[in-house]
């Protein structure tokens, strides 16, 4: 590939990940609630889901479901409904929230777990990387599935390295709202409000 399509990716790439969205949104919340080391363990299961979608594209199973509302309709209700029960979760949860014990509220590998299969269980993000990578590649070319897979490589890795950022910014302001009272009771009705909107907003994509 060019260096010169490799640069302009890389362009797009930061800019679609910086762009204020659901993934933001939560990594944000989900910092602020359990500091920066659940942020960056989110961050890189949000990253990893990135390199799952990136190998369906390569396969060609992307474009099956994309073409069978059937198996789209039906990974669209199994995100939802994951992502309906993690906002359970942290309405459930928002009693039990103290800023003070930064990471104690839950495991990071059960962080990382989560953020991997919101992102796998996203149809919109499936939609979205079966658009976009191949705009980048040289159809003609028999290294076409080789080049998609190193354009997802490199999102996913400028991906991780800008929600690590964010997560690291948003615990440094944790550390200076850890003072402030009941703000354990409102992150975590953030969460669950942030994740709700997520869940609904899977549920009205079109098959």
């Amino acid at each position: 590939m060019e260096t010169t399509t490799l640069v302009y990716f890389l362009t797009a790439s930061v800019m679609l990940t910086l762009a204020p969205g659901p993934d933001n949104m939560y990594l944000l919340s989900k910092s602020l609630a359990d500091g920066v080391r659940s942020g960056v363990a989110l961050s890189a299961g949000l990253s990893s889901g990135i390199v799952f979608h990136t190998g369906l594209v390569m396969m060609g199973i992307a474009a099956l479901i994309q073409s069978s509302p059937l198996a789209f309709t039906v990974l669209k209700f199994v995100g939802a409904g994951y992502l309906l029960y993690l906002a359970w979760q942290a309405f459930h949860a928002q009693g039990d929230l103290q800023l003070g014990e930064a990471g104690d509220t839950t495991p990071y590998g059960a962080i990382y777990r989560r953020g991997v299969l919101m992102n796998v269980l996203n149809p919109k993000v499936l939609l979205f990387f079966l658009a976009f990578l191949p705009q980048f590649i040289d159809k003609s070319s028999s290294a076409a599935s080789w080049q998609i897979a190193l354009l997802g490589a490199i999102f996913a890795l400028q991906a991780f390295v800008i929600f690590s950022v964010i997560a690291l910014c948003a615990g440094k302001v944790r550390d200076f709202i850890a003072r402030k009272k009941n703000l354990n009771h409102t992150l975590g009705i953030v969460q669950g409000v942030v994740l709700l909107i997520i869940s609904l907003a899977i549920l009205v994509t079109p098959a």
